[in-house]
């Protein structure tokens, strides 16, 4: 890789990354009329041969479980959507001793919107200002009112079902009608009714209605594996046939970004990749850049990109750069109830995923940590999977008839309980350049620190409170909680590996965010409001890295969000002449 070879032609804008954020930015530059080119690390997405949705696990040469079952309760399994790994061959990572952390990567066009749970909600008021409130971490530079804006386009576009609840801590939206609740999310509703915990219709990127000439959801259920009629929400299927219709997109696959090249004046100038065909160092040149590469490769690229401008690495001199990771707090519960049993077998399907959920409803009082979390939940008789019956067959005596007896009788009867909240960025909780680890490409790779603060562990432990307070309400029994998602929704009886309180790994839940954070002060922070880099002009981030905290509402709302705005922002200055 001795000799670099550089393309002549100078772009608009060059993004970095090909999901939510980089797909965004993707559509809305290339509408606003400029050339865009887009590298991604791997290769392009072809929904019809790529997506698994209606493969029958009889269909499979392992029934999904991979070489040996290496895949058993992962989300890489040979039945799920392509490319989201938790190891990928030859692009290691490494955490610090003492440290867990786990990353979940994905190497395809759409990156980890082909296989994102679609919960779809806003951000609060009060979550942009939580620090005026409790004094922990930092106040976002922007507001409530500066993005509502951009999520009611970002909704409106991709399609969110859900209701209006006019509740502070979850803000309503651009909605269309939800779907109506299961047998299974019936009786949790009264349950909670009971408890008064807030329990309303889901708010989820899937189609309930035809919408910009997508089909609405036929209900199959298999959301994780993919969508050939593109009725939930991808970056691959939605935001970036738009930017390739308008002329002005040119996608690079297979492109690893090693380092972004700048000018003696200090801006950005091209972007170092390795061809993974050729394995030959390559250049790409444009006015603007756009890294939307997820929040930990975005770090990694700019803690590479150093130079004699840039000894730290780019757009770092505040030393911010890796700093503030928060991942969701997770722990779940399982619980069985005996009078599921009863019902007459019928169709659970519904979208590939949850038709009701909790929202925070304790704001308004003072509770034994900061911030809080929303319930996730499900069960039923969904489409069995992978390692689906572990816990029974654990517990059963024998094979054969008998087992098979007693699986039939306990299927559909389980519903289990996730837990997502705010994690208050810690020092303790970093990623940084490897000193002695590169990839196989030869570029460094990160080293993650991570631990939960007492403020994540008295979360854990309220999470685990309420999920047994609801399961006894419902009627059930405690059967077990997991630290795995996966787990949680198939498999009774997992244990928590010394975890307290069931809490998650660091990672687990795949919402790392705040590593490039955004501010006002150039000292504490990497990039200004508009996720502008405040040492090179024409640097943007348009991914979760720019978050400066990380509520307990999924992120990519708030990602594809921010992007929209932060491209709207790209597009004047170029119009002004400014980048």
């Amino acid at each position: 890789m001795s000799q670099v070879t550089r393309s002549p032609k100078v772009y608009d804008v060059c993004i970095i990354g090909s999901g939510a954020g980089g797909g965004t930015a993707a559509k809305v530059l290339t509408e606003g009329g400029l050339n865009v080119v887009m590298l991604e690390a791997g290769p392009r997405l072809n929904p019809r041969k790529d997506y698994k949705e209606h493969v029958w696990p009889y269909a499979l040469p392992h029934r999904g479980a991979d070489i040996g079952g290496r895949a058993r309760h992962e989300l890489n399994g040979e039945f799920l959507a392509p490319n989201g790994f938790w190891e990928i061959d030859g692009e290691p990572y490494t955490s610090a001793p003492g440290s867990q952390f786990r990353w979940f990567r994905s190497r395809i066009e759409g990156g980890r919107t082909n296989h994102y749970g679609r919960i779809t909600l806003r951000v609060s008021a009060a979550d942009f200002k939580a620090r005026s409130k409790d004094g922990l971490g930092d106040d976002w530079p922007i507001s409530y009112e500066d993005i509502a804006p951009y999520y009611d386009k970002a909704e409106a576009f991709i399609g969110v079902f859900g209701t209006k609840e006019n509740l502070a801590d979850a803000p309503d939206g651009v909605f269309l009608p939800p779907p109506k609740p299961r047998c299974t999310e019936t009786l949790v509703k009264k349950a909670c009714d009971q408890l008064n915990i807030t329990c309303i219709p889901s708010r989820m990127a899937i189609l309930t209605k035809p919408l910009n000439g997508r089909a609405p959801c036929h209900y199959c259920a298999q959301c994780g594996r993919g969508c050939i009629s593109a009725s939930n929400f991808s970056s691959s299927q939605v935001m970036i046939p738009p930017a390739e219709a308008t002329g002005r997109f040119t996608m690079i696959p297979n492109a690893m970004a090693r380092e972004i090249i700048v000018s003696k004046d200090g801006k950005a100038q091209a972007v170092s990749y390795i061809d993974k065909a050729t394995l030959t160092e390559m250049r790409v040149h444009a006015r603007a850049f756009v890294v939307a590469a997820s929040a930990c490769e975005t770090a990694r690229l700019l803690l590479n990109s150093r130079s004699t401008l840039f000894p730290n690495g780019l757009a770092n001199s505040s030393g911010v750069v890796g700093r503030y990771l928060t991942d969701s707090v997770g722990s779940n519960v399982t619980g069985y109830f005996p009078q599921l049993a009863k019902v007459a077998p019928h169709n659970h399907d519904g979208v590939g995923g949850m038709h009701m959920y909790m929202p925070w409803w304790r704001g308004d009082r003072k509770n034994d940590f900061p911030r809080g979390y929303h319930i996730e939940f499900g069960g039923g008789r969904h489409m069995p999977g992978v390692g689906g019956f572990d816990g029974i067959c654990n517990e059963h005596e024998g094979y054969g008839a008998s087992l098979k007896q007693d699986v039939r009788s306990k299927y559909g009867n389980f519903i289990s309980f996730s837990g997502r909240g705010e994690m208050i960025p810690n020092p303790d909780t970093y990623c940084e350049i490897d000193p002695t680890v590169v990839d196989k490409w030869g570029i460094p790779v990160l080293r993650f620190h991570f631990a939960w603060s007492d403020h994540e562990l008295k979360m854990a432990k309220d999470m685990q409170e309420t999920f047994r307070s609801i399961v006894e309400a419902a009627g059930g029994t405690v059967v077990g909680g997991g630290p795995r998602e996966a787990l949680a929704a198939r498999n009774a009886g997992t244990k928590t590996d010394g975890r307290p309180y069931g809490i998650s790994e660091g990672g687990e839940i795949i919402h790392e965010l705040g590593t490039v954070r955004m501010g006002d002060d150039p000292k504490t922070s990497a990039l200004n409001k508009n996720c502008q880099a405040h040492d090179v002009k024409n640097l943007f981030v348009g991914d979760g890295a720019c978050f400066v905290t990380g509520p307990d509402k999924n992120p990519t709302l708030t990602i594809t969000a921010l992007s929209w705005r932060t491209s709207e922002y790209l597009l004047d200055q170029a119009r002004k002449g400014e980048i």
